[in-house]
């Protein structure tokens, strides 16, 4: 890809080394519909790799953070392992924003604080709905977003939010939707392979 970094690269290798980027016919949990799948569950599955993964984040991270960061906090439930393998690496706290009523909120005794420096992490990032929903949630505690992280990006860049985005990989991965979805046309078998697919869920960052 034009502009892989050697890092991107080798995130991009892990990935397929370990199975976590598929091809077929898949409906993404932003309801459209791609001829490839990154399951992020497939490199976590392997400890050692995500780590790698997670120092080559966060050395790249370190330099747009300045002052540092109090916390990293992911979306439920893709978001969970970045966030936590993120925030070691970072000294901050790690939690985790889970979907109720339709709308991520803050449970489990979690809780930001006004002033706060956060980074929103993700395992995929397509549409960036979940990122910016997340972020959203940190603005509305007083927090104070200051990147976005992620293995993946398989908008290829296009998912765009108001802090800088570091991605493990970019992948500029077609996606359509259902109804104009070539896959679709040619009568091939669609995969679900996504934990939410609910009818009327927003786009969100996973995969």
């Amino acid at each position: 890809m034009n502009g892989e970094s050697a890092e991107e690269r080798e995130v991009r290798r892990l990935l397929e080394e370990v199975g976590a980027l598929a091809r077929g016919h898949f409906l993404l949990t932003s309801g459209r519909h791609s001829d490839a799948y990154v399951q992020c569950a497939r490199l976590f599955e392997r400890p050692e790799a995500a780590e790698h993964v997670a120092d080559l984040l966060a050395a790249r991270l370190r330099p747009l953070l300045g002052q540092g960061v109090e916390a990293v906090i992911g979306p439920a439930l893709g978001g969970i392992l970045p966030a936590y393998l993120l925030a070691r690496r970072l000294g901050a706290r790690a939690l985790y924003a889970e979907r109720e009523e339709g709308a991520l909120r803050l449970r489990r005794g979690f809780a930001l604080h006004a002033g706060e420096r956060v980074v929103v992490a993700e395992d995929v990032i397509t549409t960036g709905g979940s990122a910016a929903e997340v972020a959203a949630l940190a603005l509305a505690a007083g927090a104070r977003p200051v990147a976005v992280a992620a293995v993946a990006d398989r908008s290829g860049g296009a998912a765009r939010f108001d802090v800088p985005v570091v991605a493990g990989a970019r992948l500029e991965v077609p996606s359509w939707p259902a109804e104009e979805c070539p896959l679709c046309r040619r009568g091939l078998p669609i995969e679900r392979p996504g934990s939410r697919h609910l009818a009327g869920a927003r786009p969100d960052g996973g995969a």
